[in-house]
């Protein structure tokens, strides 16, 4: 019962800062998982995965891959479940050692950076890790005051993205060291910035801010430019929506 035991002392951030793993729960979830680089260490079952083709499925590739599968029942599951409607499957896996310097660019190269200010909602950063990643983006930093990476709403709501797609916490100071060596300039998405064109630096990080409170003081102190979108009929739009946009808007051209 040991990746049951771990699982569930895995929902506590302390726990997952402390052990150097995450869970992913759900068939899609930890289909992703076994494409990545991500060392899967075991994962848990119940009788539900067996139910349809794509979970027995599932069963047989974690087996094949020599994962430790362990079988209990549908209640105990649910203990260390986080979902409401578990799909009868979940993994623990390391969370990759990545580190804000990983993401200097080289010499002459374009970066695109989404920085997160205190984003507090599992949903919203896990949508945005998904989009930054699909939209070529060369990073996702986590400010003090976000939500955890690798909470386990995040990782499914990310549906895998972030097991490739290189995302790290950091503080100001670090920000303010890597940006500066490397030539990065900073915009910060505001409901009072300029209008966003089509016309923007080789080297930006883009700062997201807080879902009631926007950017935060030192994000403030920090941009070089307040960027916004034009919206019509509405005042805002929620931050995930908003990221997509701009991240849209902003996608490096040149990959």
């Amino acid at each position: 019962m040991k990746i049951l035991t771990l699982a569930r002392d895995l929902r506590r951030r302390k726990a997952r800062e402390r052990g150097g793993a995450c869970v992913v729960e759900g068939i899609r979830a930890v289909e992703a998982l076994l494409d990545s680089p991500l060392v899967v260490e075991g994962a848990l079952a119940s009788p539900a995965l067996d139910t349809t083709p794509r979970g027995a499925a599932l069963r047989a590739t974690l087996e094949a891959r020599g994962v430790p599968v362990t079988d209990v029942d549908e209640a105990t599951f649910t203990t260390a479940a986080d979902t409401e409607s578990p799909q009868g499957v979940l993994a623990v896996a390391r969370v990759p050692e990545r580190a804000l310097d990983d993401l200097a660019p080289a010499a002459d190269a374009t970066v695109r950076l989404l920085v997160l200010d205190a984003v507090q909602d599992p949903g919203n950063v896990g949508t945005m890790l998904r989009t930054a990643a699909a939209l070529g983006f060369d990073g996702t930093v986590a400010m003090p005051g976000t939500v955890d990476l690798w909470n386990a709403k995040v990782v499914r709501s990310a549906m895998g993205a972030h097991f490739s797609h290189p995302a790290v916490s950091a503080t100001w100071e670090a920000v303010d060291t890597f940006c500066s060596a490397h030539d990065v300039v900073v915009w910060g998405a505001d409901a009072g910035g300029r209008p966003l064109d089509a016309s923007s630096p080789d080297r930006l990080a883009l700062v997201l801010g807080n879902e009631g409170a926007g950017l935060g003081s030192d994000a403030q102190a920090r941009v070089d430019q307040l960027v916004s979108i034009p919206l019509t009929q509405v005042e805002s739009l929620n931050v995930a929506v908003a990221a997509g946009i701009l991240m849209y808007a902003l996608r490096p051209h040149d990959r």
